[in-house]
Order: C-alpha cells, then sequence, then structure tokens
C-alpha cells in the first residue's frame, strides 16, 4: 500500500496565507487564544482553590501591592491582616490575581516541607536569581536543587565551621584595629563610624577567606570590582517611585526585567563581575590544590567541594556553569545577610544600653575568644541576644513561591472562608501564589506574646520564655529566618558562629552608642536585600559613636 504523500508548506507558502488572511485577524485570533487560556486558567482555579476573605483592593489594577512595595515594615500589615481575617487569607494582586497568605504554623511546615517539589519559585523571582547569580542553588527545583546541595553541604558542616572561626575572628581584629587607630587619633576618646560599612566588609573578606581562599582585602582598604559593585548597590537610593512601578509590573510580566534600568544594570554588573573573579579563583584554586593542602581537606573546602563537583566522576555531578552560579550565590549571601544583622545587632545594642553592658559582662567574665564550641554552648546571652536579633530583623521579611501542583494545605486552627462557611484546610489550585510572610511571624504577638515586638533576649533564657505558640513553629529555634524544609539556608551555622564571633569582639572591646541618641529614627532602606538606615543618612549610612571600654 502506498503511503499518501502530505505536502509541507513552505515558510514563504505561510507568509502568503497569513496575509491573504490579513495580519489584523491573525493578531485577532491569537489573542482570542491568549484570552481563552487565560480564562479558562482562572476558572479552574477559582474552582480548586478555597475562597479565603481578606483586605479589600486599594488599587482596581494593582490590588493592594503598592501598600506592601512602599511600607516601610511589611510584617505590621500581613499580622494586621491575620488579626482581621484569619491565618490563612487572600490579599489581591496585580491584574486581579490573588496571593495565598499563610500565617499559620502547621500549614506553614506542610508548605515547607514540600519546597522544591511542589512550591517553586515565581517567574519574577527566577527572572531576578538568574539575572543576578544564574543557574544557582537559590533557583533550582527538585532534583537539581538536591543534587546541588548535596554537593555543597560537607563545606558547612558542624566539622567544617569549627575550622573556619579562626577566620571570622582574623576579619573582625582587622576592624578592631582600624578603628583602634581611629580613636587614638581623637581629642575627646571617641569616634563616629558609620558601622553598616564595616560590617559589609568583614562579611566579605570573611567569605573570600573562608569560602575561596582569597582576601578581597576590602579591610585594608582595597578597592575590588567585587567590593565596589556591591557597595554600589546601597549608594544606589534613587527614585523610589521608579523602583515600584518597576516591580509592581514585573511582577505580571517578568520580560520586564530584561529592560535596562539602573538597577537591571547593576544586577548584570554584579553578575559579570561575580563571574570573572569566581573563574579567576576557580583557575588558581585548581593549579594550587596539590601544593597548598592535601588531598582529604581539599576535599572538605567549599571551593574544593566545588572543583571536586566538577569531575565526571562525582557523586553529585556539576556543570561548570551550576559551580561558578554556586560561587556567586556564596558570595552574595556571606556578604548580604550577615552584614545586615550585624549592622542591626549594633543599634539594637546601642538602643539598650543595659543590654549591652550585659553581653559585655558576660564576655569580659569568659576571658579568651571563645572557641566555635564555647560559641555555641558556653555564652548564654551572647546565643540569647544573636538570636533576638534574628527573630526581630530577619534578611528576607518575606518569600514568595508557585504552586507547581494542587495540593490541599491543613490548619491548626479554623479560618472563614468568602461564603462564610469554617474550614480547618485550604485546596490550592496549580499555579496559585503563596506568601509566608517571615518577619510577620517572627514578631507575631499572637505566636510571641504580647512583647513580640520589644527586643528582649530574655525570652531565650528560660523555658517559659517562649510560649507555646511559639514552639509550634518548625524551624531553627522557632524562627523563619533561616526558613525550613529542604531549602532551610545551608550557611546557618556558618552564619551564626561568624556572627556570634565578630559581635563578642567588638562589644568585649567598645562601647556603641547612636550618634544622636537613642531614640534617633532608623528606616528601612533597599540595597540588595532591605537594610537598616538611620532617617537622613545618605545610602546605607548607619554613624554611631564608638569608644573603646575602658
Amino acid at each position: 500500500m502506498k503511503t499518501p504523500h502530505i505536502p509541507v508548506p513552505s515558510p514563504l507558502s505561510l507568509w502568503t496565507t497569513v496575509r491573504s488572511v490579513g495580519l489584523f485577524n491573525v493578531a485577532c485570533s491569537f489573542a482570542a487564544l491568549w484570552a481563552f487560556v487565560k480564562v479558562s486558567r482562572a476558572l479552574r482555579w477559582r474552582l480548586k482553590t478555597t475562597q479565603l476573605r481578606g483586605p479589600p483592593r486599594t488599587s482596581f489594577i494593582y490590588g493592594v501591592l503598592p501598600n506592601l512595595i512602599a511600607s516601610q515594615g511589611t510584617g505590621g500589615m500581613y499580622e494586621h491582616w491575620a488579626t482581621e481575617h484569619g491565618v490563612a487569607y487572600m490579599i489581591p494582586s496585580i491584574l486581579g490575581q490573588a496571593i495565598v497568605v499563610l500565617c499559620d504554623p502547621r500549614a506553614i511546615a506542610h508548605f515547607y516541607a514540600r519546597e522544591t517539589w511542589t512550591y517553586v519559585q515565581t517567574p519574577f523571582s527566577l527572572a531576578l536569581l538568574e539575572a543576578l547569580i544564574d543557574r544557582g542553588l537559590l533557583s533550582s527545583h527538585g532534583e537539581d536543587h538536591r543534587r546541588q546541595r548535596k554537593a555543597l553541604t560537607p563545606g558547612f558542616s558542624n566539622v567544617a565551621v569549627r575550622k573556619l572561626t579562626s577566620v571570622f575572628y582574623d576579619s573582625v581584629y582587622k576592624a578592631k584595629g582600624a578603628w583602634d587607630i581611629a580613636i587614638e587619633s581623637s581629642k575627646d576618646g571617641d569616634v563616629v563610624i558609620e558601622v553598616q560599612t564595616w560590617m559589609n566588609h568583614i562579611s566579605l573578606d570573611t567569605i573570600g577567606i573562608a569560602g575561596f581562599s582569597h582576601d578581597f582585602g576590602s579591610l585594608d582598604g582595597k578597592r575590588s570590582s567585587v567590593t565596589e559593585v556591591f557597595d554600589t548597590f546601597g549608594t544606589n537610593q534613587q527614585a523610589s517611585a521608579l523602583n515600584q512601578f518597576f516591580i509592581l509590573h514585573a511582577l505580571a510580566f517578568p520580560i520586564i526585567t530584561k529592560i535596562p534600568t539602573k538597577r537591571t544594570n547593576l544586577f548584570k554588573q554584579l553578575n559579570v563581575t561575580m563571574g570573572k573573579i569566581s573563574n579567576e579563583l576557580l583557575i588558581r584554586s585548581r593549579r594550587e590544590k596539590d601544593v597548598n593542602m592535601s588531598e582529604r581537606d581539599e576535599e572538605k573546602s567549599i571551593i574544593g567541594l566545588l572543583i571536586k563537583s566538577e569531575g565526571q566522576d562525582a557523586e553529585f555531578h556539576m556543570s561548570k556553569e551550576e559551580v561558578v552560579a554556586q560561587m556567586k550565590v556564596l558570595l552574595v549571601a556571606g556578604y548580604e545577610t550577615t552584614s545586615i544583622s550585624l549592622t542591626w545587632a549594633l543599634i539594637e545594642l546601642s538602643r539598650h544600653p543595659d543590654v549591652q553592658t550585659g553581653l559585655r559582662e558576660e564576655l569580659l567574665v569568659f576571658g579568651a575568644d571563645p572557641t566555635y564550641d564555647q560559641l555555641k554552648a558556653n555564652l548564654p546571652y551572647l546565643d540569647a541576644v544573636v538570636h533576638e536579633i534574628l527573630r526581630l530583623h530577619p534578611p528576607v521579611g518575606e518569600i514568595t513561591r508557585l504552586a507547581a501542583a494542587d495540593d490541599v494545605i491543613p490548619l491548626s486552627e479554623l479560618v472563614r472562608t468568602v461564603s462564610g462557611e469554617m474550614t480547618d484546610s485550604i485546596s490550592i489550585a496549580k499555579g496559585t501564589l503563596i506568601t509566608i510572610p517571615v518577619a510577620a511571624i517572627n514578631r507575631s504577638s499572637a505566636i510571641w506574646g504580647p512583647d513580640a515586638k520589644e527586643f528582649k533576649p530574655d525570652r531565650w533564657l528560660t523555658e517559659d520564655g517562649i510560649n507555646g505558640k511559639a514552639k509550634e513553629v518548625q524551624g531553627h529555634r522557632h524562627l523563619l529566618t533561616f526558613v525550613d524544609g529542604p531549602r532551610m539556608c545551608l550557611g546557618k551555622e556558618f552564619a551564626i558562629t561568624e556572627f556570634k564571633a565578630v559581635l563578642s569582639v567588638l562589644v568585649k572591646n567598645f562601647v556603641f552608642e547612636m550618634r544622636d541618641g537613642p531614640d534617633t529614627p532608623v528606616e528601612v532602606a533597599s540595597g540588595l536585600l532591605p537594610r537598616p538606615r538611620v532617617v537622613g543618612e545618605d545610602g546605607i549610612g548607619v554613624p554611631l559613636r564608638v569608644r573603646r571600654y575602658e
């Protein structure tokens, strides 16, 4: 039997057909198809997702997003809405969309247990992450995320961090030396220091040495390309209205992130700069690995693990592009998060001199610089101060994810739906946006008690200092600062140990005060992540009055 010949139309014949039908009619057909798909998805979402109560739309186009983006503290808004509408509610978003907000410990635990598989990065988040660090650990999902995380995990184990503790001390003692010289040169025995820049440089030099055996030298005054681009983010406080407009529209149309703006150009510049230094460090480390360290030690260092993962026979193989992306992730995380936490710690200790004095007394009684194990177990007040900072000021205040599959989320208490029914679970359709308001949960009066908004390290020192509801939050020490589940921060132990080591040296040797008095207002400014800034200062300025402790 002869197979019938079906002619394949050429591109020219297709173009002729389009012209004969008319470009306008073709465009209308595509528009109709797009609208049909959109309407079908919207109907499916409405049928399969529990319709929850929530705040009214304040903008016909943008929902309540302008209020959130312009807010100095989204945590307060999320908590207020939870009080009004229950532990799970919906907020109106752009172009008629809605976002489900979870403020319930049981629901959040369910969510985090399924992150990277059922709940994934949103298209907007992926666009920003890929512009900044390419396809690394933060932007990967499912099996790719598991593989990349497994390859890096030994570099952040307790054993690895124990060996790196001396690096944390080396960095902070460089800063101490520079501050000593500045104070000696002062007539009054004190000096005003912009501490945030110093915390940035301590963090950058530390991750450079601890992670990649490379000293950026920022504490010595060296100006590397990486330092300059990082610092530029802090001084780029331009046109907040333009930034808000950009973010609002990019949430609906992520391709907008490709449009060159001052901020997206900074992202691109930082990506290129980090890529260049990462490649240089990899090439150098491959050459030196047999000279400077044993094979065993080399494989357990962070850069050693990355080089090992490039091998085709590696248990958790990563491509060269993935390896470079991990280095960018570690640079950004090492620079941003710890420096933000250290800055907030110095601000809160300046506002609360009694806490600062109590911490200094504990450190002076202890004596010598504590080892890794002593930082973990022998300084309870230092531990309390550090965790109170992490509770009140998480570097990332909220996360939003996209449901990649239908799901049912259980709740620990009943919520009322739009129809008036009470339910102890909510159905989530594929394509639903879910927000976890980290800062709101960490500071929630319903979870942490009536003093939740206060800086009160003593709450960590007694059994009854953390009440029953807070103990239901699954995360490091009942906090969501390091999130939970498969995406729990890989560098948690590294970050906490560095935080404690640096803070211990600074508080033991110096006394900190707000330059303009304890009631000096502090606001949140936009760096790469939200950062504190004294009101009226340029960039991310946090000037503190510093004197030696005698």
